[in-house]
């Protein structure tokens, strides 16, 4: 087991050694400064689990010691106990103000002392044991997620391929009858689309590519997505465009936004089930969602009249390979414009209308100042 490591920052050496005697006495490390210069690095050479500071010190006082490991992402999280003759709640709140977790004034009760450091170190375990299952969820989601996508591709495509097989087959059996041969050909020939797709959507998930964002007028953008969904379906869907936002410029790639709106539209057209009499009518509007502190946000709203969302994959909508039609071969599109999305710093979630669906679609309307990686589409 760690031993815990205290640092004890006092000008005075007296004090410095009475809490150094009582803290190693309880089983803990201590090391000790005597100037605030010292301590920090001290601090730099072995990152203490919590800091005594002495507040008031000459040169380099202990609220600057505090303020400047507190400006440090390195030492931010390092406790610290001031420890300082002043009494008054101005003199407190000073030090809380600059990061401080704990305050003890002089003459120091080293009983009181030990039982406040013993309870920030236990917070520090809490801390860490938070930080390391949080790290082992995510390394179980990855895991979770890598087996979902991997038991979906051997699904779909072992399907894909059974359906591929079994055409060839009748090609065979009835290679005297072009006709037939011809008919099942081109089911071949869709199959294989469908087996070229996954590994496309697939690729879009897991390579990344830098891509090049540019001002983009949003009313283009969004008739461009409708084309793309009306030339990749071939249908002539009953779409209503309400743009107030009009040739407002953002920040995106062209293609890989039209991609995007293309699958919502898909999933929107697709949600009103194959049966479904007369036409299928999706409204897409917008707005602009500015709030203080936040980067100006453009909200596409797609919204259907179909069926709603089922509740068998209500919880994992958004799971590679998770769709409510039969035809295999299907399944990613609203993973890959989440993906997608949260690429550019938005993001896509889909809720429940009195009637229908919502698909919510976040766009900020500047890039980030970081550069941004995108999936290739």
């Amino acid at each position: 087991m760690t031993v815990p490591q205290i640092l004890v920052v006092d000008d005075q050496p007296v004090n410095v050694q009475l809490l150094k005697r009582k803290l190693e006495r309880e089983g803990l490390g201590v090391r000790t400064a005597y100037s605030g210069q010292e301590a920090l690095e001290l601090v730099a050479e072995s990152t203490p689990d919590l800091i005594l500071l002495d507040v008031m010190m000459p040169d380099m006082d202990g609220i600057e010691v505090c303020q400047r490991l507190q400006a440090d992402e390195k030492t931010r999280s390092i406790p610290v106990i001031f420890i300082t003759a002043r009494s008054s709640k101005e003199g407190k709140l000073e030090g809380l103000g600059v990061g401080a977790v704990d305050y003890i004034t002089k003459p120091i009760d080293l009983d009181e002392t030990l039982a406040r450091v013993q309870t920030q170190l236990r917070v520090v375990a809490i801390n860490r044991e938070m930080i390391d299952l949080q790290r082992r969820l995510q390394e179980a989601r990855r895991a979770a997620t890598i087996g979902a996508v991997t038991q979906g591709i051997a699904h779909n495509l072992n399907n894909l391929l059974g359906v591929v097989l079994g055409y060839l087959d009748l090609i065979k059996a009835h290679h005297a009858k072009p006709d037939t041969v011809l008919r099942n050909a081109e089911h071949v020939e869709t199959a294989v689309q469908r087996i070229v797709s996954i590994i496309r959507q697939l690729s879009s998930l897991v390579v990344q590519a830098r891509l090049p964002l540019i001002p983009c007028k949003l009313d283009a953008l969004l008739q461009g997505g409708v084309d793309r969904f009306r030339a990749d379906f071939g249908v002539e869907p009953a779409i209503t465009l309400d743009n107030p936002l009009g040739e407002l410029a953002i920040d995106t790639h062209v293609e890989v936004f039209e991609d995007i709106l293309g699958k919502i539209l898909a999933n929107a057209w697709e949600s009103y089930g194959e049966n479904h009499p007369g036409p299928r009518p999706v409204q897409i509007s917008t707005r602009l969602l500015e709030r203080p502190g936040e980067p100006k946000t453009v909200e596409i709203l797609v919204r259907d009249h179909g069926r709603g969302i089922p509740d068998e994959v209500r919880d994992t909508l958004f799971e590679p390979f998770v769709s409510t039609k039969n035809t295999v071969g299907v399944g990613m599109g609203l993973t890959v414009a989440r993906h997608a999305l949260r690429n550019f710093g938005g993001d896509l979630n889909l809720q429940d209308a009195p009637e229908g669906t919502v698909a919510i679609l976040l766009h900020p309307v500047e890039k980030k100042k970081k550069t941004v990686f995108a999936p290739n589409a």
